[in-house]
This record gives C-alpha cells, structure tokens and sequence, in this order.
C-alpha cells in the first residue's frame, strides 16, 4: 500500500494546484463552453459546482453511447470506486466506494451503498444489477449520505434519474449486433397528450450467446456424464418502462413510474482456479476458460418490478411538497457448480423473494440567504431464501452431505431529517444537517442436515431494534461562479441485523441457535473532506477535487465459513481508517473534441481487529481497497460526413489489485498452517487490469425525414483476461478456489432511428 505521508503530501499538491488555477477567466464562449450539469444530490436542483458532495454525474446519451444499462458499468468512470458481480451472478453486485463495501448479496446482508431510481431506494444488491431504461442522468455520490438519502449509504449513494415523458409524439429505437450472437435493442415512445398526461413507454431486450461452451468432453470427463446446460455466461434480459406524468392544476403534479425486468439465463462458470483436492486437480486452469463441462444445475433468473407515485405541490414559488410512494418486488433464483468440473462436489441454490414498501415526505424551499430540505421516511422489507446445498455426492452416501438452509426476515424503519444551507455573504456558507433513524429487525431460521436432524430447529426466531443519528456539517467558499471550496463532516451507517446463514453441524443447538438470535451492530463511519471544484479556460475545461479521511467504528466484516455447509456471516470485529484522494478532469476542443480524466487513490489499515478475544489489527488486510483507480476518455469530433456528425469515444479504465478476504497478511509462528484461519489475504487477491472500449460513429444522418446514427463499438478491445471476483473455500476445503473472468473481447454494430 502506498504510504500515508506519500498519499497526504500528494493530496495537498492537488488542492494547491486548485486554488492557483480558480482564478482562470471567466468569460464564456457560446458553443464551446461545456453544458452546464445539474444534479439533485441534495434533493434540489442545483449546479454541480455548487453541491460540497464528491460526486460523478453522467448523462443518459453518455450512458447510452456507452452501451451500458445498469450501475455496473459505472465503474470505469468515476475514482475510487468498485464493481464486481457476485460470484456466479451477473444481476447482484459488489459495490465498493472508497473502500466501503457488502461482500455477500444475501438477502439478511445490508448494501454500503445505496442505490435510487427516481427517489425509490433499491433494497438489496441480489438483483440489483437489472437493466434500466431511459435514464435522463446518474449521480454517484461518494462518501456518507446519511442525512439526506439514510440508512446503508455509509459509503455512498447512486441517484438514478429517469427521463420525463416529452407529451410530444416520437419515436426512438436502437438495434444492436455482434459476436456472440448478440442482438438487442429498445424502442421509445412518447406519445401526443391524452388530455394533460404525458406517457412514454419504452421496452428493451438483450440477448448474448454464452462465452464459455459447456458440453461433456470439454475437460476430462467421467463415462457418461453429461453437461447440465449448453452454454455458460449467457444474456438473456427483457425490459419495460412505463412513465407517466399528470398536471392537475397549476401547482400539483402526479407522476407514475414502473419498471419491470426478467433475466433467464445461465450463471457464471465458476472456473477452478486452484484446489489441492487431488480429484480435482485436472479440472484446475489458470487461464481464461472457453469451454467447460459443469454437471450441476447453472441458472440465473431474476425477475423484479416496480411502482411509484410522486406528488409534487409547488406551495409557492420558494416552497414545495412531495410524497413518494413506492413498491418493489424481487423474485430471483440461481444454481451454481460451484466446483467448476463434471464432478459432484459442490452444488448450490439459492431460490428467493422480497418485497419492499416505501413512503416518504419533502419539503423543499428557500427563504434569502436559507435554503432547506426536511422530510419523513418510512421503509418497509420481507424476504426469504431457501438455500439448499449438496457437497461430495460424487463419492455416494457416507461422504456425500446435503444440507438444508433457510431464513426469513422483515424490516421496519422510520426516520426524520432536515438539512438547511444558509449564506453568509456573497462568498461563505454553511450547511448543517441531521437524521433520526429508528428500525426493527425480525429473522427466522432453519438449517440442518437432511435426513438426518437440524442443528438449527425450524422454530428458531429473533427480533432486534436499531437507532443512529447522523449529522453533518459543512463549510463551503464561492468567491466567483466558476469556483467553489468545501470543508465537511458527515457521517453515516450500515443497519445492524442477523447472520441469516449462520449455523454449523459441528456446533450444539444451543450454540447454533445463539449465533443466529445474537445480532450483529450497525457499521458506522465519520468523514471529513475538504474538496474543491472549478471551471476554467472560458468555462470549456473543469476541475474537481477532493481529499478525505473515513474513520469506520464497529466495521461488518465478512467472515467466509466453509465448515459444513458454505455460509458466510457478519462479525464486528474491527475498526478501520482510509485516506484518499479524487481527481476529475475534463476539457472541450473549439471543434467539439472531449477529454476526461479521473483518478482515484487511497490508502488505508485496520486500527483494531479483534480475533478471539485478540487485537490482530497489525496482520489483516482491508478489503476493495485498489491503491489506484484511473480513466482516461477521448470523444473526439472528426468531422462531418453525408451531413452527419463523426465521432471516435475510446475510455481507457485502469484498477489496481485488491484483496476480497479480510484475512491473515501472513502465517503467525503460533498459527496452525493448516487450520482453516491461516488462509491467507494474498489468497483473494484480484490483480490489476485495465480496460479498453471504443466506439466510431455517425449520428444525425437525415435519410427520408427519419434521423439516423450507426456506430462500431467493440469492449475489451485489447482482449484483456481479467478477474472479476473469486470465492476461497480455504485451506479447510482443500484450498478450494473459483475465480470468476470478466467478458471476453466483444464487439458489433449498433443503429439509431428517431421520428
């Protein structure tokens, strides 16, 4: 890891670099000037230069030009922050920012960042990954958001923001093709009013052939074992889009939004990486797998729909009202070999459902020098997954065990918050904000070995309750428009709960139905960041930057167990301290050519880490913490050709190796090398990869009164052979590891219509 003093000395350069370049002209050219962003990070519209929020803001045409559709390709945009789907998934995700992170998409674990579409909080990272439709901008809010977005966003927040219906009659579409097989695309459409209602509707589908064949003698395979399924690593999405919005009156507005996604596909190929199982030694490989034979049952299927209603009331022309009301239902399914080979050894499902209920109130207004955002929230959640796991059937009764795993839970949260800006003068304010959160938690749990007894009785239950206040505080300097300064401290937390998994055959009932009734705490962290941001060069260059300091108290570390069934649990074992800095760059040509930069860059250790009864803060590793993030983009104009505009986008992403494991950095002399504790962080190391896609286009074609673009793209244009995540079983499970590649070079042709 990089040395603090090396970070810090780094970090104060950037900030003096900010403050000799803030006094740069301010004079702004029409059309060379960049377009001005507006972002709703504080629950208000306001310029992105003047919000004291490290955030990243990126348009739906970028996102679109981008191809991408849900959170996960955000990542090579925006510093300091990570993106890996679960193991064996590619709809739940393990979202990192700066360091802070949820591990595990069981539907009992909390999210550290939460994620927002339209103002409705998306209650979990299982299935979170859904593909998302015309989406007008997305915000990535970096650091705690506790006082204004809540609970589970101690590490930052995604404001997601869908378009509006125009009420004007149109029509968009997008086809795409290529390797693979692929073909995809989604259709748009505003209709006329109907009265005052202005209604889009749009529908979207994806659909990709698996990378890795999957067929019986692909790798050395027993007599008469088949493969359970053609293809791994496979797309297959639908989407559909419904907004409605309805002016009654002059100050009141109705708006209606759903969102329905279904995913049938097969799941990720859990390559064997490494295992010193001797029967499965031939099935090891180190290198990207093309072809596989799995025996077991590979399946992903997601299927998620939503509803909300907002009311606006524009009480006057300072002050106004809405209430959210949202409903969200999650049904999803996989089945994973987890084994990666023809063998029976490690087979595993995971069938739930989960339904959320949501209803808040805002107040939004401004008074002179006092602007304010005050509100209510209520938060509702219920989910179950069953949870069955099969290991060595392969070897027959005696050796083979199947256990069974279940748990339920519900959620009751209730919070109030408010936050007020008040300017000083002309060049200095402060912002002070606060939010009450109170919630109840309830878990019941099953698990047991079937056939044979449950080491968790079915009847087991629990319930707890949680409350945290988190404020904040900021300072903030605006000498001119084009510059703004900031010192804040914010806090934020991660809810408490129960360990849904928990539970060990090895263990008494007593035992067992302790760990799964003792709740673990709510993870808490305290910020301070002192940030800058400015525009220069005739307002066609930005700057932003920021340096901080996160302080984690009670930090919810995740504990892999691979005793018995394969579980993992949350334990408050430790308390931890990251420094980092972020940079964002951008600049726009005369003639219309982009350039971006960003740069991400921390530092961070354990102060405490307490591992039976003993501070081991000195020899365990922090977790998705890359010493370095980096991007680089050129969106270069090349002209105009047949009276369309062309252009070439090439980004450039770069992330540093981290670990997955809080575990040992090495072997103590007084550790048994054998036991299951003395697996190693280097073990779940995730190397450094960079990532590049391009995409050379021709947009604003004018072909019979119909506008049309066609553009090439290719991702992972360099055919980098990276990983995306792993699972280690540990020395305990023969050293077990799967390890799960990202995608492979893709590329195809695209084509745009609009009437």
């Amino acid at each position: 890891m990089m040395p603090a003093r090396t970070l810090a000395r780094r970090s104060l350069v950037a900030l003096g670099v900010a403050l000799i370049l803030q006094p740069a002209a301010e004079a702004q050219q029409e059309g060379f000037a960049l377009e001005e962003i507006v972002v709703t990070a504080q629950k208000r519209e306001q310029r992105l230069i003047d919000v004291p929020i490290a955030l990243t803001a990126l348009s739906g045409d970028a996102l679109d030009r981008r191809g991408i559709t849900d959170v996960q390709g955000l990542e090579g945009f925006t510093p300091n922050l990570q993106i890996s789907p679960t193991p064996g998934n590619s709809t739940a995700a393990q979202i990192a920012i700066r360091g802070g992170v949820t591990a595990n998409p069981a539907l009992t674990w909390e999210p550290a960042v939460g994620i927002y579409v339209d103002g409705v909080y998306i209650g979990k990272t299982q299935g979170a990954l859904f593909d998302l439709i015309e989406i007008e901008q997305v915000e990535v809010l970096r650091g705690p958001q506790g006082t204004l977005w809540g609970r589970n966003t101690l590490a930052g927040a995604f404001n997601i923001v869908t378009r509006a219906p125009s009420g004007e009659a149109g029509v968009s579409a997008t086809l795409n093709a290529g390797n693979y097989s692929a073909f995809g695309g989604k259709v748009s459409i505003d209709f006329p009013k109907l009265g005052e209602a202005k209604i889009n509707l749009a529908l979207g589908v994806q659909n990709r052939d698996g990378w890795i064949q999957n067929k019986a003698g692909n790798v050395p395979t027993p007599p008469g074992r088949e493969a359970s399924t053609r293809e791994l690593n496979d797309l297959d999405s639908k989407s559909a889009r419904l907004a409605i919005d309805l002016p009654i009156g002059e100050a009141l507005l109705l708006s209606y939004r759903g969102d329905y996604n279904d995913i049938d596909q097969n799941a990720s190929h859990s390559q064997l990486y490494r295992s010193f199982l001797p029967f499965l030694e031939p099935y090891v490989s180190r290198n990207r797998d093309e072809k596989a034979t799995v025996d077991g049952p590979s399946f992903e299927r997601s299927e998620t729909l939503g509803h909300s209603l907002t009311l606006q009331w524009e009480a006057s022309e300072t002050d106004a009202l809405r209430v959210i009301a949202a409903q969200r239902e999650l049904t999803w399914e996989d089945g994973l070999d987890l084994d990666g080979s023809p063998l029976n050894i490690a087979h595993t499902q995971r069938l739930s459902d989960y339904d959320s209920l949501s209803l808040e109130l805002q107040w939004v207004g401004s008074r002179g020098p006092l602007s304010y955002v005050g509100g209510l929230y209520y938060f509702e959640d219920d989910g179950y997954t069953d949870n069955p796991q099969e290991f060595f059937q392969e070897f027959g009764p005696g050796v083979g065990v199947a256990f069974k795993s279940q748990y339920g839970f519900t959620t009751e949260a209730f919070a109030a918050y408010g936050q007020v800006d008040y300017a000083i003068n002309d060049q200095w304010s402060v912002t002070g904000g606060l939010r009450y959160t109170s919630e109840d938690k309830t878990i019941a749990r099953c698990a047991g070995l079937v056939g044979i007894f449950d080491y968790v009785p079915c009847i087991t239950r629990a319930k707890t309750d949680f409350s945290d206040t988190t404020p904040l505080a900021i300072l903030t300097w605006s000498p001119r428009d084009s510059f703004s300064a900031y010192l804040k401290y914010a806090e934020g937390f991660k809810s408490g709960g129960f360990n849904g998994e928990a539970g060990d055959p090895s263990n008494s009932i007593p035992v067992n139905i302790e760990q799964v009734q003792t709740p673990y705490l709510p993870e808490n962290v305290k910020l301070a960041e002192l940030g800058a941001k400015w525009l220069f060069a005739d307002n066609r260059g930005y700057a932003n930057v920021a340096v901080f300091d996160n302080t984690s108290e009670n930090m919810q570390l995740s504990i892999f167990e691979a005793e018995g069934a394969a579980n993992s649990s949350i334990k408050n074992a430790g308390e931890a301290s990251v420094q980092g800095l972020e940079v964002e760059l951008g600049w726009q040509s005369e003639q219309g050519t982009r350039l971006q930069f960003a740069l991400g860059m921390m530092d961070g250790e354990f102060d405490r880490y307490v591992d039976g009864g003993v501070d081991v803060a000195f020899n365990r590793a922090l977790t998705h913490l890359p010493e370095t993030t980096l991007s680089a983009t050129l969106d270069a104009a090349l002209g105009t050709l047949f009276g369309g505009e062309a252009r070439l986008l090439v980004d450039v992403s770069h992330i540093a190796d981290y670990t997955l494991y809080a575990y040992p950095i090495k072997v103590l002399p007084e550790q048994d090398p054998t036991s299951v504790n003395s697996a190693l962080a280097n073990d779940t190391r995730v190397p450094s990869h960079t990532l590049v896609n391009a995409r050379l286009s021709l947009d604003g074609l004018d072909i019979g009164g119909t506008t049309v673009g066609i553009a090439l793209w290719s991702k992972n244009l360099t055919d980098e052979k990276y990983i995306q995540n792993m699972i280690d079983f540990g020395p305990g499970f023969g050293s077990l590891t799967q390890v799960y590649f990202g995608m492979p070079r893709t590329w195809g042709i695209e084509l745009t219509g609009r009437w």
